[in-house]
């Protein structure tokens, strides 16, 4: 069986060494291959102070370790939606695709039976020791092991420092101090997780390849639960179902709510036909629910032309009918946000349904119609 390190580097990539020396220390399996998860950032530290100084090289000759593949190949660089590189893991989206390639790249390797994984959670964003460590709880094996390295305290965040060495080496601390490596003290303290992998149905594990990590995480959560709820939240402006946040604006928001009305309603529903566009009854119902938490001039003015002051004092001459397409338009948006963290089965129990019957279409929200209860925070 062939053993492989996976490891997690920001901009500290002695966590790399560190570990294969803790491992060669504590007398654990040497990897025959290593693969880094990083960004494209903190590639150019990993590769020079891996390869242009040299510290892997001299770690491997220093204490005569096997010969350790790591090719360009094998440092992965964290993608977003398109499959491009991202230079960093700090905005709220960039998260999302961290979460996300991690737990694909560990379903890729976790499906070869010929391999066992040491993965470490040592380096990199703290979310990204996180992701890596439920990634290998959801889908790790027997033979897969997790770990976390430590050094002692004078050594720690030293930039120089990459291992101890078997020698003298003095090199630069920390306030204007140096310190010799081969006084560094390295502890590899190894993490226990649950293996629930073969706790999950086959076929969610199978989708994970192709699913976000919200996703499958709400997969899960739902599996065993016969009643589900989905929260409203007025003034956060979001949507919560199975454990997973949905945002919304506040015009999509006050949509959702709008339509929800109209699915409590004896008619089960809001009929948009031919003399839709002729009644302002739908502008009056839909801006007030979107006054209660938003005054943007985009929708008041733009889309409906009057200002939030004339509506909120009931001056509506220049109130504007809703338009079929702002309703089409709205409800779109709605539900590609919906699809997009939740999978399909969970996706279609709160989405926005429609039924088109010659010249009407009507609109429902599938929570109305799939027994969810809808709690409403205001």
């Amino acid at each position: 069986m062939k053993h492989i390190l996976l490891i997690v580097t920001g901009a500290s990539p002695q966590v790399l060494t560190e570990t294969l020396f803790a491992l060669h220390q504590q007398g654990k399996q040497i990897p025959e291959e290593i693969f880094v998860i990083t960004t494209k950032s903190t590639k150019v530290m990993l590769t020079d102070g891996l390869f242009k100084q040299g510290h892997l090289a001299k770690l491997i000759a220093d204490y005569q370790l096997p010969n350790i593949k790591l090719p360009d190949e094998n440092i992965w660089l964290i993608e977003d939606d398109k499959g491009q590189p991202i230079n960093d893991a700090k905005s709220e989206i960039e998260q999302t695709y961290m979460a996300d390639f991690i737990t694909r790249k560990v379903f890729e390797l976790t499906n070869k039976n010929d391999i066992s994984i040491h993965a470490s959670i040592a380096g990199g964003r703290k979310t990204m020791a996180f992701y890596l460590g439920y990634a290998m709880s959801l889908l790790g094996r027997e033979q897969d092991s997790l770990s976390h390295v430590f050094v002692n305290n004078e050594f720690e965040f030293v930039r120089d420092f990459y291992y101890p060495t078997p020698y003298d080496h003095i090199i630069d601390g920390k306030n204007g101090t140096q310190v010799n490596c081969i006084n560094a003290k390295v502890t590899l303290a190894e993490i226990p997780f649950v293996r629930m992998r073969q706790s999950i149905d086959e076929t969610l594990i199978a989708s994970m390849q192709s699913a976000s990590f919200s996703q499958t995480v709400a997969s899960l959560n739902s599996a065993h639960k016969k009643d589900l709820t989905l929260e409203v939240n007025a003034k956060a402006k979001t949507l919560t179902f199975a454990g997973i946040e949905i945002k919304l604006t506040a015009k999509e928001t006050a949509f959702y709510l709008w339509l929800n009305q109209y699915s409590q309603s004896e008619h089960k529903k809001l009929v948009v036909g031919r003399d839709f566009e002729e009644s302002l009854r739908y502008s009056k119902e839909y801006l007030t629910l979107l006054q209660q938490n938003s005054s943007d001039l985009r929708i008041f003015r733009d889309t409906f032309g009057i200002e939030p002051e004339d509506f909120r004092d009931g001056l509506y001459n220049d109130l504007k009918v809703m338009e079929k397409t702002f309703v089409q338009q709205t409800r779109s948006r709605i539900n590609n946000k919906i699809n997009k963290v939740l999978p399909n089965e969970l996706a279609k129990k709160v989405a926005i349904d429609s039924n088109n019957q010659s010249f009407e279409t009507s609109y429902w929200l599938s929570a109305a119609t799939s027994n969810i209860k809808i709690n409403i925070t205001a």
